[in-house]
């Protein structure tokens, strides 16, 4: 940088104070942007959040569907910041999409997928990551008829490589059903995520903290592979 006389040139001058301006400028603008994104997601209730999430699945199983939340508008909002109103802890069957079957957009749903929708130490940080951090007020577990991971915890068959782990995590829940048959399956499957909802409210005090306070709600859900509802259960 030049200096005339041990003084910095006139040009150098303007240079740093119109780059001081534009960097302010700058700051303000992503500021500005960043608080816009932050007023368009107002916080609702457990209650009002579980029924846009049941409004959201009778548009889609009456093939009413909105497709909210989906365009480039959506995308600039979240960018900042995302504001998920309910964690869908579900099965990752390909069949069972939370945003589809709920109706839903880009940064609604904090979506946790894993064979049999069970809680394991990493998906019982995600969610209370999501309760805590993200303020999210609704937790569902999500499990589905004809689940392929709880028939084979129902089955009880030797399963290669690493498939044993997710069984292992529905075993306790099906301790009293004996005997494989479809409606063994099904009843299974209802157990299973009565069983994953007990298990993480029993090993989260966060969850549980927030549970009593009435600032968050854990739900099971059932998904019907054929009418595409979800029944809470």
């Amino acid at each position: 940088m030049t200096r005339i006389n041990g003084f910095l040139g006139r040009r150098q001058l303007l240079q740093i104070a119109g780059s001081s301006i534009l960097m302010s400028i700058g700051g303000t603008i992503v500021s500005q942007a960043t608080a816009i994104a932050e007023q368009k997601f107002e916080t609702i209730s457990p209650d009002a959040a579980l029924a846009r999430l049941l409004d959201g699945n009778k548009r889609f199983i009456q093939q009413k569907s909105q497709h909210p939340h989906q365009s480039q508008t959506r995308l600039k909002e979240v960018a900042q910041a995302q504001h998920p109103f309910a964690t869908i802890l579900s099965c990752a069957d390909s069949r069972v999409s939370g945003e589809i079957l709920f109706d839903q957009g880009i940064g609604d749903l904090f979506d946790i997928r894993i064979a049999g929708n069970i809680i394991t130490p990493e998906a019982l940080g995600s969610i209370e990551y999501a309760a805590v951090n993200l303020n999210c007020p609704l937790v569902m577990v999500l499990g589905h008829e004809r689940c392929g991971a709880v028939t084979a915890a129902v089955k009880g068959e030797p399963l290669p490589g690493q498939m044993s782990a997710f069984v292992k995590g529905i075993k306790p829940a099906i301790t009293d059903i004996k005997g494989f048959s479809e409606e063994a399956v099904e009843k299974a499957v209802v157990q299973n995520v009565k069983y994953q909802v007990h298990k993480m409210q029993s090993n989260s005090q966060l969850l549980s903290q927030l549970v009593d306070a009435s600032k968050l709600k854990i739900v099971g859900g059932r998904y019907d592979l054929d009418t595409g509802e979800v029944i809470i259960i």
